[in-house]
C-alpha cells in the first residue's frame, strides 16, 4: 500500500495571473492543482552544490515554481564541468558556479527567488543554514560532506533528498530522522561508516556519464516536489538504484538500525572519513617528492622506475614521459607487483596523489623500502612543470 507523507509546506497566497499561465500544466493535474502549486511557491529549498546533480535539479525546481531556492557552492566553473553541469555555459568558465546558476535560473523563471551561499559547508555553519529552509537536496560527491549534511539535517530537524552518481550508476533516497508515523531514519542507517580511504574514487578520478546526472537529478527533483506537496510515496525508507547500461531501476528497503548512535553534535568529518588510510599516511611520511624534485631526478639521469598507477583510460589522456603503466587495480590484485623492478627506486604517481599513497603503502609492505610517491600527482606536475599538458 502506498503511504504518503503530509505536505511539507503550507500553501502561499493566491497565484497571480502570470503564475496561473506559467504553471498551467501543473494546475490541471488533479494531484497537484492550485493548492500544490501554492505550496511550491511557498517552499524554501536548499541545494548543496551547483554541479553534476545540482545543475538539472536546480533548473527543474526553478521551472516547477519553487519560490525560494538556496545554492551552496564556492567553486568556479571549469571546462571539464560542461560535459554534465548543464546549468553553466562556455561563457561561464571562470565564473562562480553559484552566480552562473542564479543567472540560468533567472532565464528560466524570474519569479523564483535565489539565495546564494558562496561558502564551504562546514560544521560551524550547516545547522543554522539548514534551519532557514524546508528541505535540503544533497548531490555532493564526497563522503565527508554527505555525513555532514546528514548530521546537520538531523540536528536542524529537516528532511533531505540524497543522490549519488558514479560512471553509469546512480542512487537516490530520502532521509528524515523526524518523519511522522515512526518512519524516521538517516544516512547512517544505510551507511554507518564511510568506505575505507582510497577505495571509493570520486567522479574526478573514476568518471561519470554526463547524461546520468539528468536521470538522477530529475529523480531528486521529483522527490522534492512530492515532499513539498504531499503527493505520492517518497523514497523515505527506500533506496533507488539505477543502472544506465542495463537501463534498470530497482529499489531496496532501508530500515532504522537500532544500533545507529544518536546524532547529538557535529564532528570533524574530514578526519572521520579520512582522505588516505593510516597505513598510507605512515608510508608517505619521508617518502614523498615534489614535482620539482622529480624533475631534478629525471634530469640528473638517476636510474628510477616512474610508475603510473592510474587506470588505462586515464593513461590514454596524458602521462609523464618515461612512465610505465601499472594500475592500482593490478597491484591490489597481486599481479602488478611482479612487473615492478626491485633494483632501483620506484616513483609512483596518480592523478592527485591519493591512490599513489595507498599503492606506496602496499609496496612498502612488499619490501620496496626506497619507493616514493609524487605529491599532488600528475595534476601538480602539469601545473608546475608542464603547463601545456592536457588535463582531465
Amino acid at each position: 500500500m502506498s503511504i504518503s507523507l503530509p505536505p511539507l509546506v503550507e500553501p502561499a497566497g493566491e497565484l497571480t495571473r502570470d503564475e496561473v499561465e506559467r504553471y498551467s500544466r501543473h494546475l490541471i493535474i488533479p494531484d497537484v492543482g492550485v493548492q500544490g502549486q501554492r505550496r511550491l511557491k511557498n517552499a524554501r529549498v536548499l541545494v548543496i552544490g551547483a554541479g553534476g546533480l545540482g545543475a538539472p535539479t536546480l533548473l527543474y525546481l526553478a521551472a516547477a515554481g519553487v519560490g525560494t531556492i538556496g545554492i551552496v557552492d564556492f567553486d568556479i566553473v571549469e571546462e571539464s564541468n560542461l560535459q554534465r553541469q548543464v546549468i553553466h555555459g562556455v561563457s561561464d568558465i571562470g565564473r562562480s558556479k553559484a552566480e552562473s546558476a542564479r543567472d540560468s535560473i533567472a532565464e528560466i523563471n524570474p519569479l523564483v527567488r535565489v539565495q546564494l551561499h558562496q561558502v564551504r559547508l562546514e560544521p560551524s555553519n550547516a545547522v543554522e543554514l539548514f534551519e532557514s529552509y524546508d528541505l535540503i537536496l544533497d548531490g555532493t560527491d564526497n563522503f565527508a560532506t554527505r555525513y555532514l549534511v546528514n548530521d546537520a539535517a538531523v540536528l536542524a530537524h529537516k528532511p533531505y533528498v540524497w543522490g549519488s552518481i558514479f560512471r553509469f550508476e546512480g542512487q537516490v533516497s530520502v532521509f528524515w530522522e523526524d518523519a511522522p508515523n515512526g518512519r524516521g531514519l538517516n544516512y547512517r542507517d544505510l551507511y554507518p561508516e564511510p568506505p575505507p580511504p582510497g577505495t571509493a574514487p570520486s567522479c574526478a578520478e573514476g568518471g561519470v556519464l554526463g547524461v546520468l546526472c539528468a536521470s538522477i537529478g530529475s529523480v531528486m527533483g521529483t522527490e522534492a516536489i512530492k515532499l513539498i506537496t504531499g503527493i505520492g510515496e517518497p523514497l523515505l525508507g527506500r533506496l533507488l538504484l539505477y543502472d544506465a547500461l542495463e537501463m534498470s531501476y530497482r529499489t531496496i528497503a532501508i530500515r532504522k538500525d537500532p544500533s545507529t548512535p544518536a546524532i547529538t553534535e557535529l564532528i570533524d568529518y574530514e578526519s572521520f572519513c579520512g582522505v588516505i588510510s593510516d597505513e598510507a599516511g605512515e608510508a608517505v611520511s619521508g617518502s614523498t617528492i615534489t614535482p620539482a624534485q622529480l624533475r631534478e631526478l629525471l634530469d640528473s639521469g638517476t636510474e628510477l622506475a616512474l610508475i603510473d598507477v592510474r587506470e588505462p583510460a586515464e593513461w590514454a589522456i596524458n602521462r609523464i614521459e618515461g612512465a610505465q603503466l601499472v594500475p592500482q587495480s593490478a597491484i591490489n590484485a597481486g599481479d602488478g607487483l611482479a612487473s615492478l623492478p626491485r633494483d632501483r627506486m620506484s616513483v609512483l604517481y596518480c592523478k592527485t596523489g591519493i591512490r599513489s599513497a595507498e599503492v606506496l603503502a602496499t609496496l612498502k609492505k612488499a619490501g620496496f623500502a626506497n619507493a616514493v610517491h609524487l605529491q599532488g600527482g600528475i595534476v601538480a606536475w602539469a601545473k608546475q612543470m608542464q603547463p601545456d599538458m592536457v588535463m582531465y
